[in-house]
């Protein structure tokens, strides 16, 4: 998936849970707070990845992650989502809660799209399995914007 689609995809998300009041404390919050919440992680999965959107950006965390893990391995897992949530509490961030939220969202946003991709990812990493849904054949931007927008009227609608 694409840097636009996982955008796409992560603000539908947002949008979807903030509409249907799945997190309560984000069915109250500032829309500000939470896109941008979700807008700060949604990329952040492909830190693994130099030639990717974040990637570029950040080289130096980038390379040593790719040469260590390689790209869909360890950010794309279950694990570190764990992980990253136990740290959240563990350090009592001064971040608001609809904030975390979101930012969560964002970046479990990002593992669901590539589970939609043929070549999946391994969720239980450090067991390699690849899960995998394959809707998108191909990183096709078109076929992204169709499932946000799907997304979007639905979470729409329900209101």
């Amino acid at each position: 998936m694409t840097a636009e689609g996982h955008i796409y995809f992560a603000i539908s998300n947002i949008i979807l849970i903030k509409k249907t009041k799945l997190i309560q404390s984000m069915a109250n919050s500032d829309w500000y707070h939470i896109i941008l919440g979700g807008l700060i992680t949604c990329l952040l999965p492909d830190i693994d990845h130099p030639k990717s959107f974040i990637g570029k950006r950040l080289k130096w965390l980038s390379i040593p992650i790719y040469k260590i893990f390689g790209h869909r391995s360890v950010t794309h897992s279950l694990l570190l989502i764990i992980i990253i949530i136990i740290c959240i509490n563990i350090k009592q961030i001064n971040i608001p809660i609809d904030v975390i939220y979101a930012m969560i969202i964002g970046y479990i946003s990002h593992i669901i799209a590539d589970i939609l991709t043929p070549a999946g990812i391994p969720l239980l990493w450090p067991y390699n399995k690849k899960f995998s849904i394959p809707i998108m054949k191909k990183s096709n931007i078109r076929i992204e914007r169709l499932i946000s927008i799907i997304i979007i009227i639905y979470s729409v609608i329900l209101n």
